[in-house]
């Protein structure tokens, strides 16, 4: 193992203590065992820097989302979901912004939500009537924790009716 490969004395860190106690501790501190090591001291330019033969490139014909810190695009993605509707525009608007930032993460999951909510207007649109207690695994859920099952139940209703509410109240001037 690594760890057991250093000396007590090279577990002192700027932190203060030693640190050899703990199992592991200082395994990175060589950076030819740091497994991003060729990886991280490369440069943005399109091929330096890979180690291996490219995959030929993925024909595109769709929108591919791809992130700010990458020159080019993956060799291959998927095509089954391009961006679109609210959740796309909300998506092109994350991938505007380094993966380290909220900016990107945020608006990302709220995509996720709009876009269940865009699935199911779409299947009502096209005569399917979703089964969303199957689709959720809510089944599992009231058989498996059931207490947190009516929690949440009790929490979306609540939202719901305070919505609704909101939206329903005489409007005084």
């Amino acid at each position: 193992m690594i760890g057991d490969q250093t000396k007590p004395e090279d577990f002192k860190n700027e932190r203060g203590g030693d640190h050899s106690h703990i199992k592991g501790w200082g395994i990175d501190r060589d950076p030819k065992n740091d497994p991003t090591y060729p990886m991280k001291h490369r440069t943005d330019e399109e091929i330096e820097g890979y180690t291996w033969e490219r995959p030929e490139q993925q024909p595109v014909n769709i929108e591919v989302l791809h992130s700010v810190e990458r020159p080019n695009i993956p060799a291959v993605f998927g095509t089954a979901q391009p961006p679109e509707g609210l959740s796309g525009a909300l998506r092109r608007f994350a991938f505007k912004y380094s993966e380290s930032s909220y900016g990107r993460w945020l608006p990302l999951v709220m995509a996720d939500r709009i876009g269940e909510i865009e699935g199911i207007v779409d299947d009502l649109k096209k005569g399917h009537i979703p089964n969303l207690f199957a689709e959720h695994g809510l089944k599992s859920e009231w058989k498996y924790n059931r207490k947190k099952f009516v929690l949440k139940s009790a929490v979306t209703a609540a939202a719901f009716a305070g919505v609704l509410l909101f939206l329903t109240r005489d409007k005084k001037d």
